[in-house]
């Protein structure tokens, strides 16, 4: 009997204290991990039908929630964090040609860039290429534009492999602080990997298959990439470029990417434009970037590593009827 009762004060002292057996070194101390995440979400608020940037708002003309619940924002600034930019090319026979007006005017356009703001040059058709690494030198992104423009490629334009890999892109950015933006110049006429693909466009099934759409709208939103499109419309795109286009249920199974979607999802926006205007766009929506509003905040409950937040940025109801027929851009939500 004595045995048993040793026996079972043994085992009582082990369910009480699992960790006894385990002793940590004397001069190793305690380490306390505290979640102390800081969720960045950029705010453009726009008339819905002038789009003019509504300007000189405060903080506390804003209301954010993450799941529904009201959060208390931290920081508040506008045009003071620093750009990183992809300006992404598509490089299908309707955009190229406007691409050399791009390039004589890229220069003056880009002036309107802070000098810390960082610009990366891609182009894509079925995969990316990266023409100019982020850089501070005006010089070499213009280098890098003229040389897209200078390109031509027969294969398929895959639209959401392109995104994908530009938001990857600016995830390896020198600087973490920086906002993010993915500025898209496109037709708006995508392919999917199909056997309808005309003979021309086939060189490009014969590589991996290109990510979908949405692997690209999550590498978006786990990125904190915002997807602006300068939207040049072709005659395939105002035809419905069904030749181009794979079967319904491909569709339905693949789908090939939609610039507005894209658009609208990471709080971007899509301007479409003619040659002339390209460079005069470009400088518009760069000075739009920059004074976009930016609201930081601690959320107030932690989340499952992995799970998707969703965030609804909204005005104050005073500031709204003040501001009359407005709408607010920003990312739907992110991924902790």
């Amino acid at each position: 009997m004595k045995n048993q009762a040793l026996l079972l004060i043994a085992w009582s002292m082990l369910f009480l204290c699992p960790f006894a057996g385990a002793q940590s070194p004397p001069d190793d101390p305690a380490t306390y991990r505290v979640d102390v995440r800081l969720v960045q979400v950029d705010a453009q608020v726009l008339h819905k039908k002038s789009r003019q940037v509504m300007p000189d708002l405060k903080l506390e003309d804003f209301r954010v929630l993450e799941d529904g619940v009201p959060q208390t924002v931290s920081s508040f600034s506008q045009d003071k964090l620093p750009l990183s930019i992809v300006i992404l090319f598509d490089l299908t026979d309707s955009v190229r040609p406007v691409l050399k007006a791009l390039a004589d005017g890229a220069l003056e356009a880009l002036a309107h860039l802070k000098p810390e703001d960082e610009v990366t040059v891609m182009v894509y058709a079925a995969s990316t290429q990266v023409l100019q690494e982020a850089t501070t030198d005006r010089a070499l992104a213009v280098a890098a534009i003229e040389k897209a423009s200078r390109m031509k490629s027969d294969e398929a334009a895959f639209f959401n492999e392109g995104i994908f890999q530009a938001a990857a892109q600016l995830s390896r950015g020198r600087n973490p602080a920086s906002r993010r933006v993915i500025i898209w110049l496109t037709d708006d006429v995508p392919n999917i990997p199909s056997q309808n693909i005309p003979q021309q466009y086939r060189k490009s099934l014969r590589d991996a298959v290109p990510h979908t759409q949405q692997e690209a709208m999550k590498e978006l939103l786990w990125t904190g990439t915002v997807v602006c499109s300068l939207l040049k419309r072709s005659e395939l795109s105002e035809e419905g470029f069904a030749h181009l286009q794979a079967t319904p249920v491909e569709r339905m199974l693949y789908p090939p990417g939609e610039v507005y979607k894209y658009a609208r999802s990471s709080g971007g926006q899509v301007i479409e434009y003619k040659k002339k205007e390209l460079k005069d766009k470009l400088a518009a929506l760069i000075d739009d970037l920059r004074m976009r509003y930016s609201l930081g905040y601690h959320p107030s409950a932690l989340k499952p590593k992995g799970k998707f937040c969703r965030i609804k940025v909204q005005l104050a109801p005073e500031t709204r009827k003040l501001l009359g027929n407005v709408e607010v851009e920003a990312r739907e939500g992110y991924y902790r």
